[in-house]
């Protein structure tokens, strides 16, 4: 019983410290002052109904501090592109011997790979979304291969595309 006694007389301290009356007056040096005890030659002010306010809603996982994509978006983006992108492994007319049908495929990209940004490979008009510019497909065997490669924004959209590249696996076979 005594504990909601202390959080009733609380209550009303907090209750009457709300309602408390401001005065402002100016002293000879110009300098206004408030407080809320009267004071010899200070008026009253009145400051009217108090006006609540709400926070912004939060997004799950934001922060309170600004991060830099806020201020980066602020500011002009310019837009980014890819200046090259080339299959280097295996090279274009290549004729590659017993691969056991595994074959490595090496990328040059210019500038590197940006960070959401993915690759496609089109093997044989099949295509691959790969992980990095070095990458092995397997069952790959004998004949002539086809092979292409692109890079895709965030959001599908196409950066840049390889050259088409034409390349050939052959077999060695012992004679019975």
């Amino acid at each position: 019983m005594e504990i909601r006694a202390i959080f009733f007389l609380l209550g009303l301290l907090v209750a009457n410290g709300a309602l408390a009356d401001a005065y402002k007056w100016v002293d000879e040096d110009g300098v206004v002052h408030f407080s809320d005890r009267p004071h010899p030659g200070a008026e009253r002010v009145d400051l009217g109904p108090t006006t609540p306010s709400r926070p912004r809603p939060v997004r799950p996982g934001a922060s309170s501090a600004p991060s830099s994509n806020d201020q980066a978006s602020s500011q002009p983006v310019e837009p980014f592109s890819y200046t090259s992108l080339q299959v280097t492994s295996p090279a274009a007319e290549q004729t590659l011997w017993n691969i056991e049908g595994q074959l490595n495929v090496s990328l040059a990209l210019n500038p590197a790979l940006r960070a959401g940004h993915q690759v496609q490979v089109y093997f044989d008009g099949a295509a691959r979304t790969v992980s990095g510019l070095s990458f092995q497909i397997d069952e790959v065997y004998r004949g002539v291969h086809n092979i292409q490669a692109e890079v895709l924004d965030e959001t599908g959209k196409l950066m840049i595309r390889s050259q088409p590249s034409r390349f050939y696996v052959q077999q060695t076979r012992v004679r019975r």
